[in-house]
């Protein structure tokens, strides 16, 4: 669990690639992948969804027929979505994923920003690309009176001027649909295009307009931009308020291309998907597909359910995979023991905010939560404090236990995670601190009561935190981490309020301490201290 001591880079101020460890690297962040990456936090599996933000159906102001959410703008359910995918620790990280390969038995999803993720599963959830017909202005009317589905916006476009264009012969199975939605219905069927004389003749005997080779060259728009008509070839107009198409499309695989991951024709004849079995597998081992990807007819609703069901298929085959190995890893063991493999990642010197806030405290017994490579931990220990550093890496753990042996302190080591049961002593000591610690979030907040559990009658608790508001500033969200998937210091802060026996006496933002070497981009300190009654 990393926890900034000092938190600059132990060598420069540049910052380096990353390579970030978790148990499933999802790519793809609308419905059906969200869903996965919710079905998986659950089951306490670490996920980081790659999001490039370019959903199916970005140009729709609504979605429909979602059971609960009837007419809800697509993107506030992808924001709650996000919301609950981070409640259960789960990491959405706004960016592209440029490739994946297989490396050393796991998938490497490499990242346009040069990072990378390591992950034990992938899914794609990439969605679908529509190519829309060629007819001059349809483009700028998609998504809003251009539209491709009776169920998805049918109802919209009720008893309105209703143009289909039909560009293949599957184009016409959608007629009696439209039918029963507008009576005012025209069907402009290309020219070239196979049509069955009989099933023309049952639609004009229904009161169907049907042309045939009559092709659309334009679609017309007013000066406040509605539709309102189709030009064709021949010059001449028909009056339309809406107008529905059939696309071909193509599935978002590029990333994948290089695992050799099988497409299939759709039955549709209008283009690929990515095959799987009823699991969501595709014919990569390892490799999940979910949503639209899979299934062009899919709307939201269902594309969530598949979703949440491959997240499922993932979780039972990491499970059924660590059973075989007789192991049950913590869900950011493999990041963090990764991360602290190889040269020091931090200064090794203690927080200057933190010496600011316990030098003038009795010592006692302290725990450092989220020891890191022990900067705060050595410096308690020199100051006197009998010091317990915990941290869910035993990497970190064996750098800190080397460096006080170096130095001829005593500072016990706690492999422990700050979400498990029970992981520290409860009211066992005077002083716990937590200084930039990582804390995957959980809904009930589980980490925040077990630290403040650890915390003695008359002890004190110091939380140190990056400034969120700056993090989230568009020049910090390069970086191949997400904090709101974490423990922030005013879920500490709220939960110190509701608490009996609390007092805080400190909770404000102040610059970092002079020298340290990543002002540049985490410039500001929140800090907390709060005392627990005696």
């Amino acid at each position: 669990m990393i926890d900034e001591n000092s938190h600059e880079e132990a060598h420069g101020s540049a910052i380096p690639a990353l390579v970030r460890h978790c148990d499933v690297a999802v790519i793809g962040g609308s419905a059906a992948g969200l869903a996965a990456a919710l079905q998986l936090g659950r089951q306490r599996r670490s996920v980081i969804v790659v999001d490039s933000g370019e959903p199916r159906n970005a140009p729709a102001a609504h979605m429909h027929s979602f059971l609960g959410r009837d007419g809800t703008d697509p993107a506030e359910l992808l924001e709650a979505g996000r919301a609950e995918v981070r409640s259960y620790g789960g990491e959405v990280l706004a960016g592209e994923a440029l490739a994946v390969t297989r490396e050393e038995g796991r998938f490497v999803v490499q990242l346009a920003t040069g990072d990378s993720v390591a992950a034990r599963r992938v899914v794609i959830a990439t969605g679908l690309v529509d190519d829309l017909p060629d007819v001059e202005g349809l483009a700028a009317h998609w998504g809003r009176d251009v539209i491709h589905c009776p169920f998805c916006h049918g109802y919209e476009v009720r008893d309105q001027r209703l143009v289909q264009l039909v560009t293949h012969p599957m184009g016409l199975h959608v007629v009696a649909m439209l039918r029963q939605l507008t009576d005012r219905l025209t069907v402009l069927v290309a020219a070239g295009v196979e049509v069955d004389d009989a099933e023309l003749a049952t639609m004009a005997a229904a009161g169907v307009d049907v042309r045939v080779a009559a092709t659309a060259t334009r679609v017309l728009a007013d000066g406040e931009a509605r539709l309102t008509g189709v030009e064709l070839a021949d010059g001449s107009r028909i009056d339309a308020d809406a107008v529905l198409i059939g696309p071909r499309f193509r599935p978002r695989v590029e990333p994948c291309a290089g695992l050799g991951v099988a497409r299939a024709p759709h039955p549709t004849g209008l283009g690929e998907v990515v095959e799987v079995d009823a699991t969501g597998a595709t014919s990569v081992a390892g490799v999940f597909a979910a949503g639209n990807v899979t299934d062009p007819s899919q709307q939201v609703l269902s594309a969530a359910a598949h979703g949440s069901r491959v997240g499922g298929a993932v979780a039972v085959s990491l499970a059924a995979e660590d059973m075989g190995l007789s192991a049950r890893p913590s869900a950011s063991v493999a990041d963090w023991d990764h991360r602290y493999s190889g040269a020091p990642v931090w200064s090794g010197n203690p927080n200057g905010s933190l010496v600011a806030e316990v030098a003038d405290l009795p010592t006692g017994r302290a725990l450092d939560v989220g020891a890191g490579e022990g900067g705060d931990a050595i410096w308690l220990a020199e100051k006197d404090w009998e010091v317990t550093a915990s941290d869910v890496s035993s990497r970190a753990l064996e750098t800190i236990r080397a460096e006080a042996e170096r130095r001829g302190l005593a500072v016990t080591c706690l492999l422990a995670d700050a979400n498990a049961r029970e992981p520290f002593p409860r009211g066992a000591f005077d002083l716990v601190t937590a200084a930039y610690a990582s804390i995957p979030r959980t809904p009930d907040l589980r980490g925040v009561h077990n630290i403040l559990d650890a915390v003695a009658p008359g002890g004190t608790l110091v939380v140190l935190s990056h400034d969120l508001e700056a993090m989230r500033h568009p020049e910090h969200q390069h970086r191949p981490f997400d904090p709101e998937a974490y423990l922030h210091l005013d879920d500490f802060a709220a939960a110190l309020t509701a608490a009996p026996g609390w007092t805080i006496e400190v909770n404000d933002k102040r610059p970092r301490p002079a020298g340290s070497a990543s002002a540049s981009h985490h410039a500001d300190d929140r800090v907390l201290r709060a005392r627990r009654a005696g």
